[in-house]
């Protein structure tokens, strides 16, 4: 467990954590580029690969990797593939580092710009994060991605501008803190909401080359629901506040028209009712909807389901193979 009153120490300045889903054509690049620009920074590093349930060679490329690098000191294979950000959590079980650091290994973000970010985080923030000047993905999936953005910072109550962009440098004893792991995964807007000295440093994006997105509809729409749960104080905040207003309105009618006589609307129409019914229903239904999420995710801890599940992991320095 970790320790507020007596922090982990760090071995490393940097541990860059990278979950992989159907990297087999870029993975090769990616790491090549990535170590080429840790050892020209001349600070201390290790590399933590995740393999997300991907199918393909990529985890037998990563093993090859990991027996190469000597600063490559863990890879990861999961059963399933488990969503990225669940990927990257035993990532931050396992690093070393006093910061951590977080990139896509699907080229569509420069390894070379980490000097920009450790720059940046080296003035005294305590996350870093990227953003993409000129995003280069497809409408489906900016969308939920500006939805997404619009809620994870009401959330964190901070103004980050591109919370999807994954290249980013976080103060390691942020993330220890949490302590998270396979029945508490890694989510960025918590940790993003317990920190006050926060910077941005625009990117370059590209478009995807090789391989496939985990990040279907699908599970953006999921995720902007969990984000939309996390503020579920907020949704019943402002409910109440509305009904207190409202009801305000009457006493302040009733009120008014003891002493001055007058009406409002004298005549009460059926379209005005039905539409009025209509938009009281949805209201309803929108609070139940989110009452239910809530309820859900409540009733999925309670059943202690892992976020994720290892197949296979190598730790340098723990007996090599781990699992078998």
């Amino acid at each position: 467990m970790y320790d507020l009153l007596r922090p982990y120490k760090p071995e490393v300045d940097f541990s860059v954590i990278i979950s992989c889903y159907f990297e087999e054509r870029s993975i090769d690049i990616f790491y090549t580029r990535l170590s080429n620009t840790l050892r020209s920074m001349g600070r201390s590093y290790e590399i933590i690969f995740i393999n997300d349930g991907s199918t393909d060679k990529t985890f037998e490329k990563l093993k090859a990797i990991f027996d190469a690098d000597p600063n490559v000191t863990a890879v990861v294979d999961f059963f399933k593939n488990a969503g990225q950000a669940n990927a990257v959590t035993p990532g931050v079980l396992l690093a070393r580092g006093k910061a951590m650091v977080f990139i896509d290994s699907d080229l569509q973000l420069d390894p070379e710009e980490l000097p920009l970010l450790a720059e940046k985080y080296d003035e005294g923030y305590d996350i870093v994060s990227g953003y993409r000047k000129k995003r280069q993905d497809s409408l489906s999936r900016k969308l939920p991605s500006v939805i997404a953005n619009i809620i994870m910072r009401k959330t964190s109550d901070s103004n980050i501008r591109d919370f999807g962009c994954t290249f980013k440098i976080y103060d390691g004893r942020l993330l220890r803190a949490f302590e998270f792991g396979p029945f508490k995964p890694w989510r960025p807007v918590p940790v993003i909401a317990h920190a006050q000295r926060i910077a941005e440093v625009p990117l370059n994006h590209h478009s995807r080359q090789f391989g496939q997105s985990g990040w279907t509809f699908k599970k953006l729409f999921m995720y902007n629901m969990e984000n939309i749960v996390n503020l579920s104080e907020m949704p019943f905040q402002l409910l109440g506040a509305t009904c207190l207003f409202i009801v305000s309105l009457f006493l302040i009618r009733i009120i008014i028209g003891i002493f001055f006589p007058f009406s409002i609307l004298k005549q009460v129409t059926g379209g005005l009712l039905l539409n009025i019914i209509i938009v009281n229903l949805l209201s309803i239904l929108s609070v139940l909807t989110i009452i239910g999420e809530f309820v859900i995710r409540n009733f999925i801890i309670l059943q202690r389901k892992p976020a994720y599940i290892i197949r296979e992991i190598y730790v340098k320095g723990l007996d090599h193979h781990i699992y078998d």
